[in-house]
């Protein structure tokens, strides 16, 4: 919690002054009590003091003030609220390698199921796109709010040879400035998130569609999916397809997105789920000065409350 009027905090040092005036009239009145010698007489003339009861009043009307200065300060925090748009395109990795089962029950079949979860969790106005690459980048979907033609294009997803990250990236950015180009300068925000192995192998480098995703201000969030020991079968022998966790991180950070990894299905749909809240929400400060006024209004109830209830008179 931060004040967008600090300044007016200064106001709390009028009331230090004040609770220290208080407690001098305290002792002030304590000092008095004690020159009558006679204590026996003390306790025939004077009435029965009400003890502790004395100080709730004032105690809550000082917090009340305190309370009142504090939102008198404009109090702020930072909540989640929904973005009104975003453009998503869901860049899915289909080589061979995602045959590797080091993943149950392969990669692939992982990676469909998690995309599938990540629809769900993102709101039906978010416009969602899907890019499919192999050795090239195909938009199997364009972006779209229909839910229905992306689970159909997430089901039609095949494997092919060799490996374009790069072109994968840059597919996806095409499509997201194709697509915002009909709202011109007020374009939702854009983000591609990328699930691959991380071997780049043809096409265009990961470093190139970095530094064009940086130009378009749209974050790349990656998922690095699969293990060291990852292997597929092509004609009976195997090859390895360990997961390259460290390009994939290389192509976030440099594009202002997250990198994840997740060696299950269970940790791809979480991971969709993290990724669906980001791009979901954004943070927002607003003002808080209405709680402390609230709760200092209840205060000033407690204090006129006590003094009724015990000494027949409003503080």
């Amino acid at each position: 919690m931060n004040f967008l009027a600090p300044g007016r905090l200064l106001l709390l040092i009028a009331l230090l002054l004040l609770i220290g005036a208080y407690v001098a009239v305290q002792v002030r009145r304590g000092r008095y009590a004690v020159r009558f010698t006679n204590l026996a007489l003390l306790e025939k003339v004077a009435p029965v003091t009400p003890g502790w009861r004395r100080h709730v009043p004032a105690a809550a009307f000082l917090l009340m003030l305190g309370l009142f200065v504090t939102g008198f300060a404009r109090p702020a925090t930072e909540v989640q609220v929904p973005r009104e748009q975003a453009t998503i395109m869901v860049a899915v990795d289909v080589s061979h390698s995602m045959e590797a089962t080091d993943v149950q029950p392969d990669r692939l079949s992982a990676a469909k199921r998690a995309a599938g979860a990540f629809l769900d969790r993102l709101p039906e106005r978010f416009n969602v796109g899907l890019v499919s690459f192999s050795g090239s980048a195909t938009v199997a979907v364009p972006p779209t709010t229909d839910r229905r033609a992306l689970r159909a294009g997430i089901d039609r997803l095949a494997l092919g040879p060799r490996t374009a990250i790069g072109e994968g990236v840059i597919a996806s950015l095409e499509a997201i400035t194709a697509f915002g180009a009909q709202y011109g300068e007020s374009a939702p925000p854009g983000r591609v998130v990328l699930l691959s192995d991380g071997t780049n192998t043809a096409g265009r480098s990961p470093q190139e569609a970095a530094q064009r995703a940086t130009r378009a201000r749209i974050p790349v969030s990656t998922i690095a999916y699969g293990t060291p020991e990852g292997v597929f079968y092509q004609n009976g022998a195997a090859i390895p397809v360990p997961v390259d966790g460290p390009a994939l991180e290389r192509l976030a950070q440099e594009t202002g997105g997250r990198f994840y990894e997740a060696a299950s299905g269970t940790e791809l749909r979480q991971v969709y789920q993290d990724i669906g809240s980001s791009v979901g929400y954004r943070m927002e400060r607003r003002e808080v000065w209405s709680w402390f006024i609230a709760a200092g209004l209840l205060l000033a109830c407690v204090a006129a409350g006590a003094s009724l209830l015990w000494f027949s008179r409003l503080p």
